[in-house]
């Protein structure tokens, strides 16, 4: 038997579990396999292991811990430049401001098409 094919990846980073279950419902509609994280930290502790597999990060600004997205956004751009980065809020400030030039903002509340525009833009990047 060959070894079965393994699915590109989505991170969800959202501290609010409702809002991170709806973002990952979205993108299960997609060809991307969804893995949930409610902090930067999580999902940096999952691109140290599996970064090759991920393609998109859908996260928001304001994350519980001590990384936000935007810092998320530059670690990401950084040390994983293939990685689609996403990064929403509901309130922006100076801080969407701060977003480095790989990112991509989108207001809350976003709509399940700009999701899945962004989620297809970064299986064709891989």
């Amino acid at each position: 038997m060959g070894r079965a094919i393994s699915r590109k990846k989505a991170l969800v980073v959202e501290d609010e579990e409702t809002l991170r279950d709806l973002a990952a419902a979205m993108l299960e509609e997609t060809e991307l396999e969804v893995v949930e994280c409610a902090s930067a930290e999580a999902a940096v502790a999952y691109l140290d292991r599996c970064a090759p597999d991920v393609a998109l990060i859908f996260t928001d600004v304001w994350l519980a811990g001590a990384m936000d997205g935007v810092e998320l956004a530059r670690r990401v751009g950084k040390n994983w430049p293939w990685v689609r980065v996403v990064v929403t809020t509901g309130f922006p400030d100076d801080r969407v401001r701060q977003l480095p030039a790989n990112a991509i903002f989108m207001s809350k509340p976003w709509r399940a098409l700009e999701i899945l525009m962004q989620a297809e833009r970064a299986s064709l990047r891989q």
